[in-house]
Formats: C-alpha cells, structure tokens, sequence
C-alpha cells in the first residue's frame, strides 16, 4: 500500500477569504440570505494521512463496509458488486440483476445496515428505456442471493443520464432513495409532478413497502412513495447527529446546493436555480425565490459536481465533529463545510494536490473516512489524522 501524506499549515489563520474557486458562472444571480455561497474558507489544524487499499476499480461509484471489515464497492462502468479486502484483492460479486451501463448508469448505491441484507441501486434495462431500481439480497461467499427489487422508478424513459442513486438507512427503519431528473427535457419538467419520481427523494420501508406517514399517500395521482420533489440530481446524502437528512445536488452551470431535507417541501427545480443552462441560457426564467420553494443551506457557483457525502461523528479527529465532507468531482477534491446550527460558516477543499474526482465518502466504524476516486482506474483510499 502506498501512503501519502496531506500537508496543511498549520500556522494559518482559522478563517479567510472565501476559497479560491474562479469567477461565477452566473455572476448576476445574489444569494438570498448572507453566507448562503462563498463562505470563508478555513484551514483545519488536523494533518492527514492518506492510504491506497486498492486500486484498479472500473469507475467505483459506492462503497460500504461490511460486518467483517472488508468492503463492498460498487463498479459503475463494470455493472457489478465487488468485495474489497483490507489487503486490496477485490472479488466480483455474482447473482446481481443485469444493468444499463450506458452513460452515466450501471451500478450506483450500496448499502449494509446490519440487518442481513446488503441493498443497491442501479439503472434498470426496460423495454423502452430504462430507470433507476433499488434491489436487496443476501450475500453468500460471492454470490448475492434472495435478490429482491424494492423499488423501481416511473416512469421509464430512454436517457443515460441523471439517476441519482443513493440509499440512506434512516432510524426508524426506512430507507431513502435519491432520485434524478433524467436530464433531458421530458424528465427535467417532471420535477414538479407529484405523479413522476423524476427529481425526488423517495422514502420506503426496507421491504419496499410505503410508510403511513408519508406525505403524499393520500393525495389522488401522487406516487405514494415520494417524501420531497424539485430536487434535480442528488448523488450524495447523509444524516446528521440528530437523524436529519441532508443532501448534495448537481446543479446545471452553477448552482450546485446543499439542502436539508423535510417532509414534503419543494426543493424549486427546475423553477428556481442559480445556475443556468450549459449554453448560457436562462432556466425558468432567471429566478432563484419562488414562494412555497425551498432555499438550499448553501450553493456553489462555479459547481464543484458533488457526489457523496458524510456528517463526520469526530471520532480519531475532534475538530471534524458535525462537519460534512463531500467529494468533489469538477473540483477534484474533498470539500469539508464546518456547521453552526444549520448554517454553513466555514469551507475547505482538501486532497486538492492528488488531483483526482472523488466520487463517495464514507465514515466507516475505526473513525476513518473511506473514498472512491471516479476513474476507469479508480481507487478506494483511507483518510486518518497524522
């Protein structure tokens, strides 16, 4: 194993301006309240190490840990589950469903909960197109068995894009889906429809089932399942110490968001945004507030294209505790947000000089933080204090 080790000057002022990021994409666009974009930056006192378990992943997308140590990674690209030992051998997983590895499908989301099942998301094949569904099975050895589909997104529609993919194992049993859009147009304005899961957070029990208490049961047309909507493609999710949900969305240019999650709000796509077309196009004409819309705790605009994320418990680094870590793609590195309340007052990019997008974060039980690198040849890294 290769170790490296992450410089920090510790000598630095805890705060300063905001970090370098380049110019706004859409620099006519004001935040709705101070601090909700280009926070001060900070610099952490804590010097890291970062170790290489593996290597040779085919486009990682997820990962997890396992009761006995070892780690369960999804391979997007490859559209499988492999085991990762602590010594790097890796060992493909048989017995999962066939998926769409077009684009940006294949095998997403994996999660263990410690209930005897090991749950993953991936894009469906169908008959005229395609969706995200969330499976669950029993693994024997290398075999996945009493595989289950728990959920399958509808409608199908013919993309390769914009699934979003993550499984959060709520406290009381539940499981959180996060859904995308689809991108295109045909998906992008199902965002609003209450009869679509394009651009939701999806809530169920872990048999696939629909909690009572969910807001949209009893509304005539509403998809049962749905727990927010407006969302457009969310690919990073956590809970915080209390068991709220927070997420990480991709914007369109600009405007990628950090939310926090309620019951049954409006998260404003594609109608309100702070981003804008990749061409340079306004979106739902300019607005960033509508009434009954959410605002995001916080933004980025240039987007650092989030994926992953993790409330970290302080655990082997106290001065980590409560803060989010979320992998960074376009930005190529692991953004830290330090939190008061619910209000982002502090941002770090770290691991920005190995110059590599990371795709997932996780804390795992030893207090360490566990990352994916998105790449044909990704890798899965250890991140401990010095």
């Amino acid at each position: 194993m290769r170790i490296f080790l992450l410089s920090l000057l510790l000598s630095a002022p805890a705060f300063a301006a905001p970090v370098t990021q380049g110019p706004p994409n859409v620099p006519e666009k004001s935040p709705a309240f101070a601090g909700q974009t280009r926070i001060d930056a900070v610099v952490s006192k804590t010097p890291l190490v970062v170790t290489e378990i593996a290597s040779g992943l085919n486009k990682p997308w997820g990962v997890a840990v396992m009761a006995d140590g070892r780690f369960l990674v999804s391979e997007k690209a490859a559209g499988r589950l492999t085991i990762v030992a602590a010594d790097g051998t890796k060992t493909p997983v048989t017995g999962t469903p066939a998926t769409d590895a077009r684009g940006q499908g294949g095998m997403l989301g994996v999660g263990v909960p410690g209930d005897g099942w090991v749950y993953w998301s991936y894009a469906e094949p169908r008959e005229g197109g395609n969706g995200t569904a969330v499976a669950r099975g029993h693994l024997t050895g290398s075999e996945m068995r009493d595989v289950q589909v728990i959920f399958r997104m509808l409608p199908t529609l013919d993309s390769v894009q914009h699934y979003g993919g993550r499984l959060v194992f709520a406290r009381d049993g539940t499981l959180f889906i996060t859904l995308g859009e689809r991108s295109i147009m045909a998906g992008r304005m199902q965002a609003q429809d209450l009869g679509s899961h394009f651009g939701k957070i999806v809530r169920i029990g872990r048999d696939g089932s629909v909690p009572k208490d969910n807001p949209f049961t009893a509304k005539a047309g509403a998809r049962p399942e749905i727990w927010t909507y407006g969302n457009r493609n969310v690919q990073g999710a956590a809970l915080d110490s209390r068991g709220r949900l927070w997420e990480v969305e991709h914007g369109p240019q600009g405007g990628d968001e950090l939310n926090l999650i309620a019951r049954g709000k409006d998260y404003g796509w594609p109608t309100i945004t702070y981003g804008e077309e990749y061409s340079g196009k306004v979106i739902g004409g300019g607005m960033t507030q509508a009434p009954g819309m959410e605002q995001p705790a916080y933004y980025w605009d240039p987007v650092i294209a989030p994926s992953g994320m993790v409330f970290h418990s302080g655990k082997g680094a106290p001065e980590f505790k409560g803060n989010i870590f979320i992998g960074g793609m376009r930005s190529m590195g692991l953004v830290r947000l330090v939190l008061k309340g619910d209000k982002v007052v502090g941002e770090e990019r770290l691991l920005a000089d190995r110059k590599e997008r990371i795709r997932d974060v996780i804390q795992g039980p030893d207090g360490a933080l566990y990352l994916l690198t998105d790449a044909e040849n990704g890798k899965l890294l250890r991140v401990v204090p010095r």
